[in-house]
């Protein structure tokens, strides 16, 4: 048993029987009263985000996970096709589990959260970032550099973005998973 703390960014506890993910914390120490934390938490099962008070000194029951490398395959009615890279075993996520399944493509590798005690998946967890080829856009003109004005471009795995004027059908531009927002042009590798 933990108790408040403990409490970090990630840490998976048990709150109200289901597995839960910290996702933001402040400890707060009023003038008046006892100290408490405040938090945001994730339900790793539906995925659904509420705000919870603990007072000082609560317990809480922290859920042993582990992070594994695997490698999207494919989609199918059944829900997403996975297979670990250690092992080459292969699993399927449903698609709530996902924080970002437009942006997945094929063969890209992935960060499985993993509860350790059930061995059974909570979170699947894209790169932070992405490099997605622009599948369709409206022609840009040139010298349209100076604005901040945006477009809409659909890129390789279907999901619709906005893009500055400037980029082009064809070229790879580089996405932020968390918010889906256009970063910069693809540089390669």
């Amino acid at each position: 048993m933990a108790d408040t703390s403990d409490i970090r960014n990630g840490l998976c506890i048990t709150f109200n029987g289901n597995p839960h993910q910290i996702i933001e914390f402040l400890h707060v120490k009023p003038g008046k009263g006892p100290a408490f934390v405040r938090t945001k938490l994730r339900n790793l099962d539906t995925g659904r985000v509420i705000d919870n008070t603990f007072p000082s000194g609560s317990k809480l029951e922290i859920i042993r996970i582990e992070n594994r490398n695997y490698q999207f395959l494919y989609e199918d009615p059944s829900g997403w096709h996975f297979m670990n890279m250690d092992d080459f075993n292969q699993i399927t996520i449903p698609k709530e589990l996902i924080n970002a399944p437009q942006f997945l493509k094929e063969g890209m590798e992935c960060q499985v959260l993993f509860h350790a005690d059930e061995d059974r998946p909570l979170v699947c967890e894209l790169p932070q970032k992405v490099a997605l080829e622009i599948t369709y856009t409206e022609p840009g003109i040139k010298g349209d550099t100076a604005t901040n004005t945006l477009k809409p471009a659909t890129v390789e795995t279907g999901a619709e973005i906005r893009v500055p004027l400037f980029i082009e059908q064809g070229e790879k531009v580089v996405i932020d998973t968390a918010s889906g927002d256009y970063k910069e042009r693809y540089k390669g590798e």
